[in-house]
Formats: structure tokens, sequence, C-alpha cells
């Protein structure tokens, strides 16, 4: 059985910064690509530095900002991708037992290869690598879901199978095609959706 490695911005969870981040700060997309700091944000995902000192180095300017209103305008921005959570869900129905087993997966997804834990970023081969170490598998036997490209491409170069995230109708064709099972989804009236 497969392995199923999802990326998680933009390809479960909408991603805040392309859309709400810059109305945060009252500027369009390309004015904040050109006053923040080209590397504050990387640096703070692989943990290498901490909330205050992305305050203070996210723009070049190192102009303040209201962090908290930040932070709280993504958790306001933070929602599934249309038909995202049916899929995990048919997935968790599916294999509940045995990927609990092996990974112990939270609701959904467990967050055990997050940049800020283990310290690489994707694209890099190492993230990919820490992964099937970690998980002592095949990079074969590893399904890795992600939006962007880039990531797929470097997942491959591993070894590991890419998926394209599109949208949801696509990823569940995508997984069927390669074999991994969707259950039905079940509603509380019992009735089936398929």
């Amino acid at each position: 059985m497969p392995v199923l490695l999802f990326d998680v911005m933009d390809t479960v969870v909408r991603d805040p910064f392309y859309h709400h981040i810059p109305s945060f700060f009252q500027m369009s997309m390309k004015e904040l690509l050109e006053s923040k700091h080209p590397t504050s944000w990387s640096e703070f995902e692989m943990g290498l530095i901490n909330e205050g000192q992305l305050a203070e180095k996210f723009f070049n300017d190192g102009r303040s900002f209201d962090l908290e209103g930040l932070k709280a305008c993504m958790v306001r921005a933070y929602e599934y991708v249309d038909g995202v959570e049916d899929i995990l869900c048919s997935l968790k129905q599916n294999k509940y037992q045995l990927i609990e087993e092996k990974l112990k997966l939270s609701k959904y997804l467990s967050w055990t290869f997050c940049s800020c834990h283990i310290g690489i970023r994707k694209p890099s081969p190492d993230f990919y690598l820490h992964a099937v170490d970690h998980l002592n598998i095949d990079p074969g036997n590893c399904i890795f879901i992600d939006d962007r490209m880039v990531n797929i491409e470097a997942a491959l170069s591993v070894g590991m199978v890419g998926l394209h995230f599109k949208n949801a109708e696509a990823l569940k064709n995508d997984l069927c095609s390669l074999g991994v099972e969707l259950a039905p989804l079940v509603l509380e009236d019992e009735t089936e959706v398929q």
C-alpha cells in the first residue's frame, strides 16, 4: 500500500498569502513582494528565526506591523480547498486502521514533515529523502501530492510518484488511476456519495 504525502498549502488548505495578506497590509501583491524581505518567511518556516525575529525582518525597511493581527488574518482565511476534505475523509474511512497504526495520523493528516521541525524546505531533495528515511519505506511507495510542479519534480527526482494537484476531482481520478481506493462518503442518513 503506498503512503500518501500531501503538501498542505494550496493543496489541502487555501494559502492566505496570495489573497488576504496583501489586503491586510493594504498593499497590492506587487507592492508586498517588493517591500518584504526575500528570505524572512522561508527562514521562519524552517525554524531558523522565531516570530519576533520574523516581525523585525519581514519588511526590507524594518517597519513594524501588527504580528498578532497578521496571524489572526491568516487563521480567519484558512479553509479547505474545495472538495479536498471529502477526499481526506474517504481515504481515512478506507485505510484508517492501517494508516493510523503506521503513521499515527490525527484527524486526517499528521504534521510530521513540517519545515520548521526538520529544518529543510521543499523542493530540496533532502526534504523528500528525510520523509522516506523517517517512514522507512522505498520512495516508489510514496505518492507525493502538491500544487507546485517544482515540488513534484523534486519528488520524482528521488523516486517518488508525484501527483500535481489541480482540483479535488482531478486528484480523485489520479489516485484511482494509481489504484488508491477511496471509500464512498457516507452521510448521516446513510446515503452514499460517489
